[in-house]
Order: C-alpha cells, then sequence, then structure tokens
C-alpha cells in the first residue's frame, strides 16, 4: 500500500520522494509506504488552504450546502466501516472492537457537527442610542489540524468535523506512525467532491510539517492533540503571528474509589480505566487512589483480574488487549517500568515484554500494576501512556481530594462511592476537565473535552468545540442614520 498526500485537491508525492515505512505493531511487518513531507510540502499545502480560504469557494457556502456534505462524508464512512475498522487496527494495534467503536462514533461526529451548523446562532442587544448590535460567528481562516496515533481516525475526525463545519479550510497532519485511515479519510472527501484545497493532507515528521504549520503567518490556528512536551513548541512557534492555539495534552488522571464502593464494580472500571487501548489513552485511569482499608482487597482482586486479560493481536479472536503502537514506544513504557522497580515501586503483576505464544515480533507488554508507591516517582509523576497502573491511597474525602490533586496534569478524574453527595462534593474539587462518577471513559460529541493545567488549553467536541474554529464579530447598525455634529464646523 503505498500512501500519498493530498494537497489542493490532488494526490501527491513528497516533494523530495521520501517514504516512510509504516508498520503492523501486532506483527512488525510493513503494511504501507508513506510519503514523507517536509516543510516545503506542508507549504504548499498551506497555500492551497490560504488561497481557497481567500476564494470564499467553502466559507461563503450556506451552513445548510456544507452540512450536506458533512452528511455525506458520514454516510460513506458507515459504508466502508468495516474495511476501515480493520486497517485501523492494522495501523494502531488496538483490538477490532475497539476501532469499530472508533468508526461509529467518528461518522456521528460529522453527523453532530452537520446538524449543529443549521441551528440558530449569535446574539443581538437593544443597545441605548438608535443602534441595533448584533454577534456574528465566522470561521477562524487557515487549520493547522495535528493528531496522534493512539486514535488516528477518531481524532482527525474530532478537529476535522467542525473545523470544516465553521467554513475553515485546513492542513491536516496525521501521526508518522498511523496515518493509513487518514489517507482514506481523505479518499472519502474528495470523493465528496469538497472544493480543491479545502482540505489538505501532509504527512511527516512533527518536526517539520507540525513546525511549519505552528510557526507559519499564512496559518491562522493550530490545533494540536499530543504531548504536553510538543504543546510547549507550538505555543512557541504560534507566537509569531499570534495565532490562536488549541491544545489538548497529557493527563495522569485520578480515579478514586471509596471504601463503600461496590469492589466488583470498582475493579472491572479500574482495569477499563487503565488497559481500554493499551493504556495509550490521555485521559486513562492511570493513577488509581483506593482509601486504605480497602487496599489490599481490592488489589488482591484487581492483579487477579488483570493477569487474565487476553493480550494478543487486535485482529484475533478474542483479544482484549493488542500491542503498543510501536517498538520505540514498548521500550520507552517498558524503561519506566525499571524505573518504578528501581525507585522502590512494589510491582504486584506484569512488567515484562510478551513474546510467547507468537507474540515475540509485536510490541506486547503485560498489564502492569504497582504498589506502595510515593507521590515524587517517576512512574506516579509523569504520564508513561502504556498499560501501566500506580496504585496511591488516601484515609478520608480531604486527603483523595489533595492526592487526585497533587499532579501537574488536570485532564480527566473518577470517583466511585455509593454516597451521591460524597461523589459530587469530591469531583467539584478534583481540578480536572473531564469527569466521570461511578463509570469512566464515556465520551459523547455533544459533551466538550479537555484539561485544566498543564493538560492544555481550550476544548474540543460539542458546541464548545465549533466555536474553537469560529471567530465572534460585533457589528452595529445604525438604525436612524442622522449626522452626529460632534463638532460644530
Amino acid at each position: 500500500m503505498n500512501l500519498s498526500m493530498f494537497i489542493n485537491g490532488t494526490w501527491v508525492q513528497a516533494l523530495d520522494g521520501r517514504q516512510r515505512e509504516v508498520r503492523n505493531p501486532a506483527t512488525g511487518e510493513v503494511i504501507a509506504y508513506a510519503a514523507e513531507g517536509s516543510a516545503e510540502d506542508a507549504k504548499l499545502a498551506i497555500q492551497a488552504a490560504r488561497a481557497a480560504f481567500d476564494s470564499g469557494v467553502w466559507c461563503d457556502l450556506p451552513a445548510a450546502v456544507r452540512a450536506a456534505y458533512l452528511f455525506d462524508i458520514a454516510g460513506k464512512l458507515d459504508e466502508r466501516a468495516e474495511e476501515l475498522s480493520v486497517l485501523e487496527t492494522l495501523d494502531n494495534g488496538k483490538p477490532l472492537r475497539e476501532t469499530k467503536i472508533d468508526l461509529s462514533d467518528a461518522a456521528a461526529c460529522f453527523r453532530y457537527y452537520a446538524g449543529l451548523i443549521t441551528k440558530p446562532s449569535g446574539q443581538t442587544y437593544e443597545v441605548a442610542d438608535p443602534v441595533q448590535t448584533i454577534v456574528v460567528h465566522e470561521p477562524v481562516g487557515v487549520c493547522g489540524l495535528i493528531v496522534p496515533w493512539n486514535y488516528p481516525l477518531l481524532m482527525a475526525v474530532w478537529k476535522l468535523a467542525p473545523a470544516l463545519a465553521a467554513g475553515n479550510t485546513v492542513v491536516f497532519k496525521p501521526s508518522e506512525m498511523t496515518p493509513v485511515t487518514a489517507v482514506k479519510l481523505f479518499e472519502i472527501f474528495e470523493q465528496a467532491g469538497l472544493p480543491p484545497g479545502t482540505a489538505n493532507l501532509v504527512m511527516g515528521a512533527g518536526a517539520a510539517v507540525g513546525h511549519e504549520l505552528a510557526e507559519s503567518q499564512f496559518v491562522d490556528k493550530v490545533s494540536f492533540t499530543g504531548g504536553t512536551v510538543t504543546g510547549r513548541s507550538i505555543m512557541r512557534a504560534a507566537a509569531g503571528n499570534i495565532k490562536k492555539i488549541s491544545l489538548e495534552l497529557g493527563g495522569k488522571s485520578p480515579n478514586i474509589v471509596f471504601e463503600d464502593s461496590d469492589l466488583e464494580l470498582a475493579v472491572d472500571y479500574a482495569l477499563f480505566a487503565i488497559f481500554a487501548n493499551q493504556g495509550q489513552v490521555c485521559s486513562a485511569g492511570s493513577r488509581l487512589l483506593l482509601q486504605e482499608n480497602i487496599h489490599d482487597a481490592f488489589i488482591e482482586r484487581l492483579a487477579e483480574r488483570a493477569r487474565a486479560i487476553k493480550v494478543g493481536p487486535g485482529l484475533s479472536e478474542g483479544t482484549e488487549m493488542g500491542p503498543l503502537v510501536s517498538e520505540m514506544h514498548m521500550e520507552k513504557v517498558l524503561g519506566y517500568i525499571r524505573q518504578g522497580q528501581e525507585e522502590g515501586a512494589k510491582l504486584v503483576c506484569g512488567g515484562n515484554r510478551l513474546t510467547e505464544e507468537g507474540l515475540g515480533s509485536g510490541y506486547f507488554v503485560e498489564p502492569t500494576i504497582f504498589t506502595d508507591t510515593t507521590p515524587s516517582m517517576s512512574i506516579v509523576r509523569e504520564e508513561i501512556f502504556g498499560p501501566v497502573l500506580v496504585i496511591q491511597t488516601f484515609t478520608d474525602e480531604a486527603d483523595a481530594i489533595r492526592v487526585a490533586n497533587d499532579s501537574p496534569y488536570g485532564l480527566a478524574a473518577g470517583v466511585f462511592t455509593n454516597d451521591g453527595a460524597k461523589a459530587l462534593r469530591v469531583i467539584k474539587k478534583v481540578r480536572a476537565g473531564i469527569t466521570w462518577i461511578n463509570t469512566y471513559h464515556n465520551t459523547y460529541n455533544e459533551a466538550p473535552w479537555g484539561g485544566y493545567k498543564q493538560s492544555g488549553i481550550g476544548r474540543g467536541l460539542g458546541t464548545f468545540g465549533l466555536q474553537e474554529f469560529q471567530e465572534v464579530k460585533q457589528i452595529n447598525i445604525n438604525l436612524d442614520v442622522q449626522p452626529i455634529g460632534w463638532f460644530e464646523q
């Protein structure tokens, strides 16, 4: 499979002809060769997006017409859902049951924003003078969209759907490790007949393509999902023309379990919170906070169930957890596990690369749990982005809030308790943008997504996600056109 870039309505290779191997993380085998774009390729895409936006070929279309395009795209995603789910699993590694959900959510996201842009918008004011003041929303302009590899297609749609719905033109950069379904999505854009230059796809390294998007004077906004270190770099680069930025960054999210919780239910969700998608989720419940007097019983049951998780290739029947996305990332996760042991944490289960039963050529790591941690440990402070759970303890409600908030991140949090009032008191005190009570990981196109502190700037999804791609304009209309007479002569 050879993957090309899509610039100004045309499929093209990189200017210098370079390509990158794309590997199946379950086997290490090459599944595709992707065009490896450079800053020069990004400049061409930006020029195309700039010209398309300034011409009004997309932004001047009535909202209902843009909505019709998005509904058509959603329908085409549904038609190709089986094919795209398999490609997503081959590309990313996650089990097929997860990629099927991602495909369904992606189509629903296009439909949500297609419906939203035809609904009432803006405001009107009755002001003191004979003036009518109205407020309207307009597209920002050219938007650079950069997504990670953990949800290749869904994260793409979370940005592309609202950006296009709002009338912007875009330059999209997928992760260089997982570009396959992004290319297929742009094939759908072509089939749907989006005007040339409206949506452009450039593949390549973040240091080249991503940096050009962040730095370019012709890009009006950058929306990035990924690591906090890269987020800081984008902020610095974006300062050149004071472009708007949205950053959805890292997390080290607390999942708080009180002694009055249903143990089996809380164990079930604790496993899901960290081991879904191999722990490669920014909002993963990677810190499990247990009230002290349930610690031992909880850990015993948790470890028992973690050891029973079926790890294997995402396309294999019965697989519950797949491989990590790449060999490099696997080694990073294994390095954190070694560091946790060296710092004195107790390894309760897991901790190893899996190589038996035909897994040796893939990037598989056991579900891993650490206890006896301290707040200063790297495995407690830093985002591992893998199937590694660290256990912390607390004494009472106030202590749970203190431990939960002892992090530079503030993306997500969960609370498990049978006391509804306590649950609400605690969740309101936890400094996080996405929270759950007696559940975890629920995500909805209708509700905002984003975090506090170093977990980012801005919100995606919902009406908030559309507003991230819109400017707000005030228009004042004089209803009694007479000379003002401010000056006598």
